[in-house]
């Protein structure tokens, strides 16, 4: 018996080149990958050339028509233009072509409310949707309502109600919406001021959605956790974590760091969504080092480094210490790993190059342990114990008058129980 299969809504992309941008091809190469993670289907494209933006409809007057045209023949849906386009021309464009209209921003706000799984990353991207719907309220009415019943958007049915929402209802929204986040953000700080007390260095992937950081962190978690219950999920599409993942990772000299997985960025993600997600990003501010992880075998990677760069300078974040992690390299290079400075070459998959990436990792992060003997009284069990989970004992030896602890500890500890540091 045939299992009946959901048709994919049809798109046609549209895109302008403008002043023979640099990576234009690849950006809509992108957008075609945006859409298929909507679960949509590209049809069709339209390209064009332009010295400067047309500002009343984005693409060239003589260019709609076309546009009309190409996604009648292709029996196109929905029309998914690859920049944000402004309230005017999402207005003008939504008039002139009477079909449900998309940009790349909206593309996105999209995909983050399919994948959003907690409390948190849901309203965060209700936040940022309801953002950008305010100033865009008059074109998107009937676009809204049009869209509602197609599939692939996780809007269905909501077109209608859509188009009973006023500016007043949205700011009432999104003056809820905020104050719940400002709880959960909260929560958030108070564990984020915990593990800062702590002294435990932190450490965060950041880097270009689907470069493989949730595939590096459950390699960590595999080698030196040994639980699987700690894993992430991993799966090849774009934006598969959106949450924020914190593992503490203890290595075999019991030097232990937190690791973060954090949301990938991409070309031109929407400015609400890094403001929305503002909380979740701060795990990157806060970090001690950044681990950029990069998928070698992108031919886009180079790009994808620059989209890092600017999207590190924009939070704050890029003036911490950064280790260049160039995973997939398997599919590229013949000789794994290969360390070169700050860049290492890794398959974070076949856990080719992990133990040489911690060896790296530690170089930066231990760079405060010290190596010291330490006469702990035998009623101060307590602080030999603690010594023995957070410092690499070397040699422990029983006196007459406590235990004589040979260790390399974190200066902030060796600071702490000075009183019983021992020359020898």
């Amino acid at each position: 018996m045939q299992e009946n299969v959901v048709e994919k809504t049809k798109v046609l992309i549209v895109g302008v080149n403008v002043n023979d941008r640099e990576y234009f091809k690849e950006s809509m190469e992108e957008l075609v990958s945006l859409v298929e993670a909507c679960n949509m289907q590209v049809c069709g494209k339209i390209e064009q050339n332009l010295k400067v933006v047309n500002k009343p409809l984005y693409i060239g007057t003589g260019k709609v028509q076309e546009v009309k045209d190409m996604a009648k023949e292709c029996m196109a849906e929905v029309i998914v233009f690859n920049n944000e386009l402004s309230p005017t021309q999402l207005r003008n464009l939504q008039k002139d072509l009477d079909m449900p209209i998309l940009d790349r921003t909206s593309l996105i706000l999209e995909i983050f409310s399919t994948r959003a799984k907690t409390r948190e990353a849901k309203l965060q991207v209700e936040v940022a949707k309801l953002q950008y719907m305010l100033p865009r309220l008059v074109g998107l009415h009937e676009s809204l309502g049009r869209q509602g019943g197609a599939s692939g958007l996780s809007n269905k049915g909501s077109g209608e109600k859509k188009l009973e929402l006023d500016r007043r209802r949205i700011e009432d929204k999104l003056t809820e919406l905020r104050k719940d986040l400002e709880e959960v953000e909260g929560e958030r700080n108070t564990q984020r001021k915990q593990r800062n007390e702590s002294g435990i260095p932190k450490v965060a992937l950041v880097g270009y959605t689907n470069a493989g950081k949730s595939t590096l962190m459950n390699a960590l978690v595999d080698m030196y956790l040994k639980d699987d219950s700690k894993k992430v999920m991993e799966k090849d599409m774009l934006f598969a974590t959106l949450e924020t993942q914190v593992r503490k990772i203890t290595l075999e000299n019991n030097k232990s760091f937190l690791l973060s997985d954090t949301v990938g960025f991409i070309s031109e993600l929407p400015h609400n969504l890094i403001k929305a997600f503002r909380s979740t990003l701060e795990e990157v501010k806060n970090a001690d080092l950044l681990l950029e992880v990069i998928d070698y075998s992108d031919k886009n990677y180079e790009e994808h480094i620059k989209v890092t760069k600017d999207t590190l300078k924009s939070l704050g974040a890029d003036e911490i210490p950064i280790i260049y992690v160039y995973n997939k390299s398997d599919i590229m290079l013949d000789r794994l790993p290969l360390v070169d400075g700050d860049y290492i070459y890794i398959s974070a998959s076949s856990k080719r190059g992990i133990v040489e990436l911690i060896d790296l990792i530690s170089s930066k992060i231990y760079s405060d342990y010290i190596d010291c003997h330490m006469l702990i009284p035998f009623d101060k069990g307590n602080i030999v114990s603690y010594f023995n989970n957070n410092a690499t004992i070397k040699e422990t030896e029983y006196l007459e008058n406590g235990t004589l602890l040979k260790i390399n500890c974190r200066l902030s500890d060796y600071n702490k129980y000075i009183e019983y540091v021992k020359k020898v």
